[in-house]
């Protein structure tokens, strides 16, 4: 009987001490997260994997899954600028592990990260157009609202911004005054954020316009004429008579000449005076 229980002993002891052996388990393609405060931002590409290297008792290893492994470290108190990243088992946050394994080693230890100050800026919106008016038909001009919006980025990023666009809109159909309401406003850095997302885009639309020169008699000045530029609708200079229009002199305080053009109310404000020149 005291053999039977010595050897039943034994295979117990044998039993235990062979499933509690120690093992040592490599974990490769685990996630990396790196944590910064709301005043900065990671501005390079590093890694955002890493291989790790757990120890401990084989029973409790086979309960790891990796799909429930993530290394995560905080960089809330790193200054910006460009750093080397220590990744050691006691400067990452604590991987959730059975009792009796343990984080041995991360591979690769050590990371070079680009920190940057984050800022915020009012840049200009413009309107990104696809397609034209209609043959005959332009776009005389557009306004955006709000024509500024507020950018939050790296400041590298900040700093070289001149604009922001909106979605693409299509002009194809128009042939007349239209407004495009909430177009959305993007940015190419997706680690910058536009704060006002949406913008109304009011395209005012007509005529194709052309150039059009007119001698015209300068009033009080027997015989001379004046050289006039006009641009505006076709439609507007047809019928337009040379009587109809007229150019005053006047003279400025510094005594310099500034002819002035007379012409119907109907092309006033519909048509722009490029050039007036008195002919000597």
């Amino acid at each position: 009987m005291k053999l039977i229980a010595l050897v039943i002993t034994l295979g117990l002891w044998l039993g235990v001490t062979g499933l509690s052996t120690p093992t040592t388990t490599r974990f490769s393609g685990v996630p990396l997260t790196l944590r910064v405060s709301n005043n900065t931002e990671i501005t390079n590409s590093p890694l955002q994997e890493v291989d790790i290297v757990l120890t401990g008792d084989k029973r409790r290893m086979a309960q790891v899954n990796k799909n429930d492994l993530i290394v995560s470290i905080d960089l809330s108190d790193v200054q910006p600028g460009d750093r080397v990243i220590q990744l050691t088992p006691d400067s990452v946050s604590p991987l959730t592990l059975p009792t009796g394994i343990k984080l041995e080693e991360i591979q690769p230890s050590r990371i070079a990260v680009k920190i940057e100050a984050v800022e915020e800026k009012e840049i200009p919106v413009k309107a990104q157009t696809e397609g034209e008016p209609p043959e005959g038909f332009e776009i005389y001009n557009e306004i955006v609202t709000p024509a500024r919006v507020r950018v939050r980025g790296p400041a590298s990023f900040i700093k070289s911004l001149d604009f922001v666009s909106t979605d693409k809109i299509d002009l194809s159909t128009h042939d007349s005054d239209f407004v495009a309401r909430q177009i959305p406003i993007g940015v190419s850095n997706s680690k910058a954020t536009v704060l006002d997302t949406v913008a109304d885009v009011a395209f005012r639309i007509g005529e194709k316009r052309i150039e059009r020169v007119f001698a015209v008699p300068v009033v009080g000045a027997q015989g001379k004429k004046a050289t006039v530029v006009l641009y505006g609708p076709k439609s507007l200079f047809e019928g337009l008579k040379l009587e109809d229009l007229r150019v005053l002199r006047s003279n400025l305080e510094t005594g310099q000449e500034s002819p002035q053009l007379e012409m119907p109310l109907a092309l006033q404000g519909n048509v722009e005076v490029r050039r007036i020149k008195i002919n000597q």
